[in-house]
């Protein structure tokens, strides 16, 4: 039986491959990771939102005597999302009866940028309801 021995162009041929693959592949890879990335950051300042919301609506829903609730309940909101900055926007709807509802939206612009590219904008709301007391 003889014994073949690998010919040395092949050898040459393969060299380096799994380089290249790599580097074809990491710009997709990164791409992929900088999205998830502002996909967190965007459902983070959702989650602040609507933390503030509801905290603003509990202080709400204790504030009727108050001269002015509506204004308090604004602060209060603003207050507990100052984490997401002065672009966010309250409205506060109530006749502060006891027993009526207050109710609390707030909305706040996002986008998503991925390497320098606005991919998409729009505003986070959130909107929670409480019993006057």
């Amino acid at each position: 039986m003889t014994r073949r021995t690998p010919q040395p162009s092949r050898i040459r041929q393969t060299e380096g491959q799994a380089a290249v693959e790599f580097a074809l592949v990491l710009p997709v890879l990164m791409l992929i990771l900088v999205a998830i990335f502002q996909f967190g950051i965007v459902f983070r300042d959702y989650l602040t939102l609507t933390d503030a919301v509801r905290a603003g609506t509990r202080k709400g829903a204790v504030a009727r005597h108050l001269s002015d609730p509506s204004g308090y309940t604004k602060a209060e909101v603003k207050k507990a999302a100052v984490d997401l900055g002065s672009g966010i926007e309250v409205t506060v709807t109530s006749t502060w009866k006891p027993g009526e509802d207050v109710t609390v939206q707030a909305t706040y612009p996002f986008k998503i940028n991925v390497l320098g590219v606005v991919v998409k904008t729009g505003k986070l709301s959130s909107k929670t309801t409480e019993r006057v007391e």
